[in-house]
């Protein structure tokens, strides 16, 4: 055999699935491939079991959430379409939607979280008062100590900025400047999230 004949040859070697991109493996797994869904679980796992964290404040039910998570992945991974965005945007999407159905279980959530009582825009489809406030509570989880305290006492406990100043011992011109920046900061955070989201009233 030629040297030229064991270069084609290399040149035609499958590429090793753990160097593939994660469009190709997702392709892989629309074709029945577990050994896909094994790969794109080990680069991403992690990372979607601290979001379940975040979301539902349990780790075992953030553990239950990521497998459902993968597992909600082989069996709808031809609806994923590259055109409206990435493989993780698109695992991170089926995430958010399996901690709103184990939100819903009266053993799991907490009835008297007003995060999931945010009202939703209209568009959005009948999971939306769930799904987005467990968005916004991921969201609050990205700001700072302060802003995030702000926001809590002012749109959650319904105090005003002359209440908030006097509980937190600060100056009604402090408070109205973090306020401006803490709902700045949470409108980039949940943009980030989810981009269909469009909150009301924030700056």
């Amino acid at each position: 055999m030629s040297i030229l004949d064991l270069t084609s040859r290399r040149l035609r070697r499958p590429t090793p699935i753990n160097e593939m991109a994660d469009e190709s493996l997702v392709a892989l797994i629309t074709q029945g491939s577990s050994d896909a869904v094994t790969e794109i679980s080990t680069r991403y796992r992690g990372r979607v079991e601290n979001l379940g964290v975040q979301l539902l404040g349990d780790r075992g039910l953030a553990e239950e959430m990521t497998q459902e998570t993968f597992t909600r992945l082989w069996r709808r991974a031809n609806a994923y379409d590259p055109e409206r965005g990435t493989v993780p945007t698109f695992l991170f999407t089926i995430a958010r939607r399996v901690a709103v159905d184990i939100w819903r279980r009266p053993s799991s959530r907490r009835i008297d979280d007003p995060l999931v009582a945010l009202p939703p825009p209209e568009h959005r489809d009948e999971i939306s008062p769930l799904l987005t406030g467990l968005t916004v509570k991921q969201a609050l989880n990205t700001l700072s100590t302060a802003h995030r305290q702000i926001i809590e006492l002012g749109y959650f406990r319904q105090l005003s900025q002359s209440e908030i100043a006097q509980r937190l011992d600060l100056p009604l011109g402090t408070v109205k400047t973090r306020t401006y920046h803490a709902l700045r900061a949470l409108k980039e955070a949940l943009a980030d999230l989810d981009p269909t989201l469009s909150p009301v009233g924030l700056p």
